[in-house]
């Protein structure tokens, strides 16, 4: 698709959405989502006002990652579908004004890519640096690395008698960004992608790539493990590597590239996603998001690091560039269960969260099922669970003393899996997301939580996100204006403002179940409320009810 406004970039005003693939629609009956039922669904997806989709992993692969750990780059996973399939999906999209962008994972291949295969069989073979390979140290782990999984980053090869490392699983073996053979093939392959036709990527976990040294991280604690990852994520000589990246692919097409980018810092930004330097269009930060492990003992996270932790990266981000907002994607909770209301102000909270984060600069991404207020798995047993990372804590805290029941419990918080329960589509068995067995067992709320029962009520979460994604698309002040945060240290609301041209907006939210004041210096009386998520309020009052929100044009 051609980018018809030649004054901004197309990706600057889109709307987009995240689909997790494995758990958005089936249309086979095999209990596994595909692409086919994923073409099913973009009327759905255009009538709300989506014209950017991201589909994580449908590549093959042995899933030790759920498609993260892929074993072809140039083909389709047979339970998502066919290449026709997708091609067919791509155009289809493309009817319909859906730019489509895929993940990108080049930081490892599955240890069943072919690649790997090659480079395991001997010391001597031509892909044997295609990856990281290292002799042990005093008969151990060349290293004291933790895997971002748990273990040691380390593998032993009994054949060769050597280790390869691996950031993340002991099956995902990181590949040698320093082998100019492996670069080449991976930019052909980027190209022939983009050659087909897609949009973009998001590109995956793409900090990682760079190793300069090998040596031990201190190790204050006596572990034989350290879990710091300084030495594999955003390491010095990283920008050398991703510009040959910007080079010999990404700058031939009009495309959108988003990088998940763990450890990139503030005073970086320009170097990584500025129109005149920047490798990337867009990052995902995640400072806001990593709050959730610091929250006080009731388990609520401080609202003024919440602001704090977003406004950073809104005074960062250069004129040019873009910061991705995010509140959900498939390796986080439910917004709502760890920021809101599960139960007495669920529909006020998931509403008001929404207008939080949507309305600021960026490129706002919506995860599916955020849309209708999708909440934490209801399982009852770590049997239920599907993410062997997550189930490899649970067991391991059990080993370190802490009972199965407690474990279970945060299991229950802090899983992925929260995340990828089969989309609630209707109050039809396994919420229509299949005519079979779900590989994943469906939310038991889906019989009052679903999108049918949503579309019907103009007052749902879903009909007003379709309100926010319109009011922003029309509105150039909100997404090109300049963003100041008020009400700094108050603990219950956010209120911050969009200027732009003469034009001001005012966003303001109660993310606390507690009646708050607005307390701001500007003149709200003759202000027009463009959206809120209480009806008749009067605009000039300033007691906010619990979870309110509003968005006004002053």
């Amino acid at each position: 698709m051609k980018n018809t406004n030649t004054l901004h970039p197309w990706w600057e005003s889109a709307a987009a959405y995240q689909i997790y693939p494995r758990s958005f629609m089936d249309s086979n009956g095999d209990g596994v989502g595909d692409l086919q039922g994923i073409i099913s669904r973009l009327p759905y997806l255009s009538e709300l006002g989506f014209d950017l989709i991201w589909i994580c992993p449908i590549y093959p692969s042995p899933n030790d990652d759920n498609g993260y750990d892929i074993s072809d780059y140039q083909n389709i996973q047979k339970e998502y579908g066919t290449m026709e399939d997708f091609e067919e999906l791509l155009h289809k999209a493309h009817e319909r004004g859906i730019r489509v962008i895929m993940d990108l994972v080049v930081n490892h291949t599955s240890s069943s890519h072919p690649w790997f295969i090659e480079s395991r069989s001997s010391k001597d073979n031509p892909k044997r640096d295609w990856y990281i390979w290292k002799d042990g140290k005093d008969n151990v782990e060349p290293n004291n690395w933790e895997s971002i999984f748990g273990g040691s980053t380390w593998e032993y090869d009994e054949k060769s008698g050597q280790y390869f490392l691996h950031v993340f699983g002991k099956t995902m073996p990181d590949i040698n960004w320093e082998n100019t053979q492996v670069k080449k093939a991976i930019f052909d392959m980027i190209c022939w992608w983009l050659d087909k036709g897609i949009d973009g990527f998001r590109v995956d976990a793409i900090s990682h790539i760079k190793k300069p040294d090998f040596n031990d991280m201190p190790n204050p604690k006596n572990e034989r493990y350290v879990s710091s990852f300084d030495k594999h994520m955003n390491q010095s000589g990283i920008l050398d590597l991703l510009n040959e990246l910007k080079e010999n692919a990404f700058s031939k097409y009009d495309i959108f590239t988003v990088a998940e980018a763990n450890g990139v810092r503030i005073e970086e930004i320009e170097e990584w996603v500025s129109s005149e330097k920047g490798i990337f269009n867009s990052l995902f930060q995640f400072d806001h998001l990593n709050l959730w492990n610091v929250g006080s003992e009731e388990g609520k996270i401080s609202i003024k690091k919440l602001k704090n932790a977003l406004t950073k990266w809104q005074k960062a981000a250069p004129m040019d560039g873009n910061v991705a907002l995010v509140m959900e994607n498939h390796d986080l909770v439910r917004s709502i269960s760890r920021f809101g209301s599960e139960d007495k102000y669920w529909k006020e909270s998931a509403k008001c969260l929404a207008l939080m984060y949507y309305m600021q600069k960026g490129v706002p991404f919506i995860y599916q099922g955020q849309e209708i207020g999708m909440l934490n798995a209801d399982y009852e047993s770590h049997l239920d669970f599907r993410d062997d990372p997550t189930l490899f804590a649970y067991q391991d805290r059990i080993n370190n003393g802490m009972s199965p029941a407690e474990s279970l419990q945060v299991l229950k918080k802090s899983s992925r899996d929260n995340s990828r329960t089969p989309m609630q589509w209707d109050a039809s068995p396994h919420a229509g997301f299949t005519t079979g067995t779900p590989w994943m067992k469906v939310n038991q709320n889906y019989h009052w939580l679903n999108a049918e029962v949503q579309k019907e009520d103009e007052d749902s979460i879903l009909n007003f996100y379709k309100k926010l994604i319109k009011i922003k698309k029309e509105t150039t002040g909100l997404i090109y204006g300049d963003y100041k945060l008020l009400m700094e240290e108050s603990e219950s609301i956010y209120a911050y403002t969009r200027e732009y041209e003469e034009k001001n907006y005012l966003v303001v939210c109660n993310l606390s179940e507690e009646l708050s004041e607005l307390q701001i210096d500007l003149d709200i009386t003759k202000g027009e409320i463009l959206i809120s998520n209480y009806e008749d309020r009067n605009s000039k009052e300033m007691l906010l009810k619990p979870y309110e929100c509003r968005l006004y044009s002053l």
